[in-house]
């Protein structure tokens, strides 16, 4: 690289100059649909949602391109890539004005958001003009041009109300073809480019641009920008409609007081750099989230009438914020927004200067996404909650849970640290293993490969392996939760199907919410040899794209009442790519883990997981509501309700899934790893199938997980069938949340008493459970009988999640102890990688088995129904069951004599077997 003292003063203002000016016009674009939206509403009627999405569309579009854009910019320049953005945004907003339709405006609007791009450019280019010590502010007063959101609402108003919002979209367009011009005239390439030319060094693949964003510091450091960032940007979009909502103010009142947030919250981030330098980025960000939790606190308030009975009588008094108060506040909220977006961006040149681009792309695009997704949630709560002073709760939300994140990783990072080491401590936990004089040696890594991977060695774990190893477990979280969620829509989608139109009988209900058990508990078995083949990598990745093609598929579906059988069957069987996944997740994560902390890791991976139970039976019911994707998501049902009519959309329990799908499936290939000596081929794998123990615990799991999926599967439509009086799906999520809970709550009881003896409690509990609802059934005239009914449920979905955790926590500790006794010989480091591969593939394997219940306890509840006139039959057979389970655990695990009661109970083990032990 060129050496910046070799630089001129002249050309480094030159640079910072235009960039910032280039970067207000197109700030002033990205944002026009705030002001010119609002007449544009009115034009075609649109509802808060169909405006949520409008405004936030080009967000989308400019949260998105950032990342190539950054990397384009660190690969041929900021000075060709800026003025090639600006003309390609330009030409967009022109075309704006031919648009008719709401779909037109739409995929206008996603042109438009190509000047959003233009943030992770400047980034690039006008960090490479400055050294590190100056950084924080340059890039602040680049980041300054923020302020072109209020260019937006001081000018577009006068503009709009005099010649119409096609002249607005006309004059902003030719704005930025003069802006491109200049910039390009005015402006040179960056000394990085200059060098790079003069050696005549090719600049590296966009691959290797993308290698920085595997770290998953990046991503979470990148998380507190969604607030910072994409919170200032919803807000400038949505205030001014909020404005004129609430206080009754005109389209230009209203413009210049949301100015009055969007003035501080874009130029106080070049001071926001400045105090970054001086003071430290870290106390800056702990200013920023205490503020805007007070803030928006005081802002989420709704108006409120009280009532007091006094001693003379009853004494009334109102609260509510005016817009004078609003506005001082509000003021306050954009001033330490400001500060928060330029410390955030204080770290980016200094911990990657040779992929600023493709860092400070990623950075940028988490936080538009913020500003197009909270615009839409802005529109989604008031549509639900009647406030408008929900979107600042939701900030509230937000802001609470960023500070509250990060204090704690900081003192975690301090409570690992003293003395000297305390004052090296880098300014934002984030960037905590970033530095290059890193205390820790990193594991060697081959690209994503983990060619050294010792978990059972302390100092190993320590320094390097548990965080990779937590990275690894939080990414395969919220995939799997997705897989869940995919898993058991049918669960929900089943209940509402008569009401949309379609005409199917009783157990051809129970056949679709059934027939995903059947397809996800067999791929399981396939899926549980996946990992060690292809690599948790990989694998997660792909299987986590394929969830993709049953959520499009059932959105389309369910629209027409006509869709054959068939169609729905198929589609109910492609939902199982969903369950597969699970056995190659818990496989996966089970070889990154020590033992002490492999119950846990695998209890949290699966509890969290399962939690996608929960979530589609909570959130679909409230999506199918609401038409969240606007004419995109295709026209609402109208069904019968106790109040009358009211339109539904059933597509959205598919549709709905679509985005967070993609990101998980990004955010798995990114951030995960595969480990190098868990490799294995299916031959390898297949001595399992010799293993005695891996029969038993397909047994035992199927009673515990096996459970959990079975009842999630039929609770809702069983419900609806014995007390058809009571709405049930209001409460059918939180059976499986109580489960999901359980399960991640709950390992560290089998980590510090042993699963086996855990295990029989848990089976104990279960044969109570199912006693109980065996009774409230019988009981079910009287007006409690549904509450017993639906206690003795919870009761069950708190012991199966117990129990989950305890089954696997118990099948590496087996593996364990029969690997002592199947290779005496070997030594003690080949035991355990021995032990490890057929603990991780036992592990898939009864997971797949124990997922049958999904498929047999739904379709019991039918048989026994169409057989006996009632579900009690399929009761009493799971009733049965469970005391087998119990016996089996005892007599083979927990007894005196059984495999586990020494280890459990920690019994010092004869001499003659520490040789195989210690070795």
């Amino acid at each position: 690289m060129q050496p910046i003292r070799d630089v001129s003063a002249a050309d480094q203002r030159t640079s910072l100059a235009m960039s910032t000016i280039a970067f207000t016009v197109c700030f002033a674009v990205w944002t026009i649909f705030s002001i010119i939206g609002i007449r544009i509403r009115q034009d075609l009627g649109l509802s808060d949602t169909q405006f949520g999405l409008l405004v936030g569309t080009p967000i989308l579009t400019g949260s998105l391109i950032r990342v190539a854009l950054g990397i384009w910019t660190d690969l041929y320049g900021g000075r060709v890539v800026f003025s090639l953005t600006m003309l390609a945004a330009a030409l967009a907003t022109f075309l704006l004005t031919y648009a008719t339709t709401y779909p037109q405006f739409l995929l206008a609007a996603l042109g438009v958001g190509i000047a959003g791009g233009s943030f992770a450019v400047g980034v690039a280019y006008v960090s490479r003009w400055y050294p590190p010590q100056k950084q924080g502010t340059a890039l602040g007063i680049f980041g300054a041009g923020n302020v072109g959101a209020a260019v937006t609402k001081f000018l577009a108003p006068f503009v709009l109300v005099a010649y119409g919002w096609q002249m607005v979209a006309q004059v902003w367009a030719a704005a930025l073809v003069v802006m491109a011009i200049v910039f390009f005239l005015t402006t040179k390439d960056d000394p990085v480019l200059v060098e790079r030319r003069r050696l005549g060094v090719r600049p590296k693949s966009a691959w290797l641009e993308l290698e920085p964003l595997k770290n998953i510091q990046v991503w979470r450091f990148a998380l507190y920008y969604f607030f910072v960032f994409g919170a200032f940007v919803a807000l400038a979009l949505w205030l001014p409609q909020y404005l004129v909502k609430v206080y009754g103010l005109d389209i230009k009142s209203a413009g210049m007081i949301a100015a009055a947030f969007s003035v501080p919250a874009s130029i106080f981030r070049a001071y926001g750099g400045h105090l970054s330098d001086v003071y430290g980025a870290r106390r800056v960000m702990y200013w920023t989230f205490l503020v805007s939790v007070v803030a928006t606190f005081i802002l989420s308030y709704p108006p409120t009438a009280y009532v007091v009975q006094g001693i003379h009588g009853p004494i009334a008094f109102h609260m509510e914020m005016g817009v004078v108060g609003f506005t001082v506040t509000v003021f306050v909220l954009g001033f330490f927004m400001a500060l928060g977006k330029a410390a955030v961006y204080k770290h980016i040149p200094v911990y990657y200067p040779s992929s600023v681009g493709a860092v400070g792309g990623l950075v940028g695009m988490i936080g538009g996404l913020g500003g197009f997704i909270l615009p839409l949630m802005f529109g989604v709560l008031n549509d639900l909650t009647g406030l408008w002073t929900s979107c600042f709760m939701l900030l509230f939300v937000l802001a609470a849970g960023s500070l509250a994140w990060m204090h704690l990783a900081i003192r975690q990072m301090e409570k690992e640290a003293t003395g000297e080491t305390l004052e090296h401590l880098p300014q934002l936990p984030e960037m905590q293993g970033m530095q290059p004089a890193a205390v820790a040696t990193p594991a060697p890594v081959k690209g994503a490969i983990l060619t050294d991977w010792r978990p059972e060695d302390p100092t190993f774990w320590q320094k390097t392996g548990r965080a990779i190893a937590r990275r690894n477990l939080w990414l395969s979280i919220p995939a799997l939760l997705l897989s869940f969620a995919i898993w058991q829509v049918w669960s929900v989608v089943v209940a509402k199907l008569p009401l949309v139109g379609f005409r199917f009988t009783t157990d051809e209900l129970f056949w679709l919410a059934a027939l995903p058990g059947l397809t996800g508990a067999t791929l399981r078995i396939f899926y549980s040899f996946m990992v060690p083949i292809f690599g948790g990598r990989l694998w997660t990745t792909l299987t986590t794209w394929s969830l993709i093609i049953p959520a499009v598929g059932i959105g389309y579906a369910v629209q027409n009442p006509d869709t054959p059988y068939i169609v729905l069957l198929i589609l109910a069987l492609l939902c199982g790519f969903g369950g597969g996944n699970f056995a190659s997740s818990m496989a996966n994560i089970s070889f990154f883990f020590p033992k002490a902390e492999k119950g846990n890791a695998l209890a949290l991976n699966a509890g969290l997981g399962n939690l996608g139970v929960s979530v589609v039976q909570f959130v679909v019911p409230l999506v199918i509501t609401m038409g969240v994707f606007g004419s995109l998501g295709g026209d609402p049902a109208t069904v019968k309700t106790a109040g009358g009519t009211a339109p539904m959309w059933l597509q959205n329990a598919g549709f709905i899934f679509v985005p967070f799908i993609i990101l998980s499936a990004f955010g798995a290939w990114f951030g995960m790893n595969d480990i190098a000596d868990a490799r294995a081929s299916f031959r390898e794998q297949a001595v399992i199938f010799q293993r005695k123990h891996n029969w038993i615990m397909c047994w035992l799991y199927t009673g515990t997980f096996g459970s959990f999926i079975g009842y999630s599967a039929g609770f809702p439509l069983l419900s609806k069938i014995l007390f058809p009086e009571v709405n049930a799906l209001a409460y059918a999520f939180l059976g499986p949340l109580v489960g999901a809970l359980s399960r991640s709550g709950t390992g560290w009881l089998a980590d510090k008493y042993g699963g086996g003896r855990v295990t029989i409690y848990v089976f104990l509990l279960m044969m109570a459970g199912v006693s109980g609802v065996l009774w409230s059934i019988g009981m079910r005239s009287e007006p409690w009988a549904f509450w017993a009914f639906f206690g003795c449920f919870l009761v069950l979905f708190f012991a199966t999640g117990v129990g989950n955790a305890s089954t696997f926590q118990m099948i590496p500790t087996i593996m364990r102890k029969e690997m002592d006794r199947l290779m005496p010989g070997a030594d003690a480091e080949t035991r355990r990688r021995q032990a490890e591969k057929e603990a991780a593939a036992i592990t898939g394997f009864t997971s797949a088995i124990a997922a049958f219940g999904a498929f047999f306890i739904p379709k019991g509840y039918g048989s026994s129904i169409a057989l006996t006139g009632g579900p009690e039959a399929a009761l009493w057979a799971f009733l049965g069951f469970y005391v087998s389970c119990l016996l089996i655990t005892w007599a083979v695990y927990t007894r005196k004599g059984g495999l586990l009661h020494d280890i459990e109970r920690g019994i010092t083990p004869r001499p003659t077997h520490r040789p195989a032990t210690a070795a």
